[in-house]
């Protein structure tokens, strides 16, 4: 099925908030709500069912504040495609993150470098991500 990313509207909250929450992330409604109206999250959306979204992808400016992809979905490309939408509008991507999903950052092209309270910091070039041969995260 077809995947198709977009720019989220600010009655897609409690959709955004869904599935950050789903995958466990912390999530500020109000830093959420703000970055919609500034047209700063992007969502998948599954094939023909444009309002069910499965992914989404809040950035403040060049840095990525939070993205998820619903559980059933993973390892589909769906993250994948969430950062080469976000990457197409900026001259880079920043991120902080948790180790645990290191593999993910450094497989999509991030520099990822630990940090000093045990979490990472990820940098892209948008260069990178327009690859062809990203693999599927």
């Amino acid at each position: 099925m077809a995947v198709y990313v977009r720019v989220a509207t600010p009655e897609e909250l409690v959709a955004v908030l869904n599935v950050l929450d789903g995958a466990a992330l912390e999530t500020d409604r109000e830093r959420i709500l703000a970055r919609l109206r500034a047209d700063d999250v992007r969502v998948a959306v599954a094939g023909t069912d444009s309002e069910r979204v499965i992914g989404a992808c809040v950035l403040d400016g060049p840095e990525i504040v939070s993205i998820a992809v619903r559980r059933r979905r993973r390892s589909q490309g769906i993250g994948t495609a969430l950062l080469r939408d976000a990457a197409s509008e900026r001259e880079r991507l920043l991120a902080r993150f948790d180790p645990g999903v290191c593999p993910f950052y450094e497989a999509l092209g991030f520099e990822v470098t630990p940090t000093d309270d045990g979490r990472c910091d990820g940098v892209l070039d948008p260069a990178v991500i327009d690859k062809p041969d990203l693999p599927a995260e």
